[in-house]
């Protein structure tokens, strides 16, 4: 393990901790993992280069394929730990101990991914990290749609890890902005020219969420999650509080592509907390396996669950209709469970 996650998981364990003044609910979530590796040559630090050619993009794809399928598998995390990164790394490690905790042997239900038809949206931009855009075809879903992936390094010497994963149905991908010679725009962190600059959507989307307002725009991951969240808030015998943060540096630093009419496609990663607190006389009940397996301490009197999300949202352009971000998709995994 590398120092980097252990850092993550002692300020996670820290999280889990300060939590105990809060009651927050449980909630179903989807987790997938994904990985990938490859290598570029990059001409210069400050020179506008494209991040990867197209072969080297495929490569790194074909990678991901091989370590993805190799992890699922046997249910074993390090066949694929250090080719993820970021908000992805934490949800493929996450699914993959699950796994090998319920089936140590391998995975039962393992049938292999395959990734078809696929078009890669490279930015031309200088100095590091670099990254590219793998837009694909999976066996895995519905017929029509696309897995987006994000490869990223943070230098020449790095190999390609993927960090974000993106499901769309084919008709919502976007198009977008290239130069003369078909090269991507990317989008920086601090970008005013966007309605929510990337560094600062993390922040915004865990602001709404604990207070509303309008800087997204109505649907399943906005308004509807802060209903199911009101509702579950209200159910007697447990008290529930969900607690939200932004995960904004490093491999979790937001990306996003310039898209053809204005606005950008953004990348952002969040961290979730939900908490049950029991009242005398009731019982928490686990019953799924994945966050038994993944279950700290004992439940007596509360249940803490720890997500990780990552989104993908059209940032539009500022001054140019509705200025309301809009919510494409948000890929969430349990992470971490503990119980006191």
């Amino acid at each position: 393990m590398s120092r980097d996650r252990r850092v993550r998981g002692d300020r996670t364990t820290r999280r889990l901790r300060r939590l105990g003044r809060f009651a927050l609910a449980t909630g179903t979530v989807t987790v997938l993992a994904v990985t990938a590796s490859g290598c570029v040559v990059v001409h210069g630090e400050r020179e506008i280069v494209p991040a990867a050619t197209e072969p080297e993009a495929a490569r790194a794809l074909d990678d991901f394929t091989t370590a993805y399928n190799a992890a699922d598998k046997a249910n074993d995390r390090s066949l694929d730990a250090g080719q993820v990164t970021g908000p992805l790394a934490d949800i493929d490690g996450a699914k993959l101990d699950a796994g090998h905790e319920n089936n140590p042997a391998g995975n039962p239900e393992h049938t292999p991914l395959t990734l078809t038809d696929a078009k890669f949206t490279i930015p031309a931009k200088a100095g590091w990290p670099r990254w590219f855009l793998a837009d694909t075809r999976a066996d895995k879903g519905s017929d029509n749609s696309r897995w987006l992936l994000v490869f990223t390094r943070g230098s020449a010497s790095d190999v390609w890890e993927a960090s974000y994963l993106t499901v769309l149905a084919a008709a919502d991908v976007p198009e977008f902005e290239k130069d003369a010679d078909g090269w991507a725009r990317p989008v920086t962190a601090n970008d005013a020219a966007l309605a929510v600059e990337p560094s600062e959507l993390g922040r915004a989307y865990t602001t709404y969420l604990a207070s509303g307002g309008d800087t997204f725009a109505p649907g399943a991951h906005t308004s509807q999650w802060r209903a199911l969240r009101e509702k579950n808030a209200s159910r007697p015998g447990l008290a529930r509080q969900y607690v939200d943060e932004p995960l904004n540096s490093g491999d979790y630093a937001p990306v996003g592509l310039r898209l053809k009419g204005g606005g950008a496609l953004v990348f952002f990663a969040t961290r979730h907390f939900e908490k049950q607190t029991a009242a005398r006389g009731v019982n928490i009940t686990v019953s799924d396996k994945n966050i038994k397996a993944l279950m700290t301490g004992d439940v007596k009197q509360s249940l803490t669950l720890e997500f990780v999300s990552n989104e993908a949202v059209l940032d539009p352009a500022k001054g140019s209709g509705d200025q309301r971000v809009t919510f494409l998709s948000r890929v969430q995994g349990l992470t971490g469970a503990k119980g006191e």
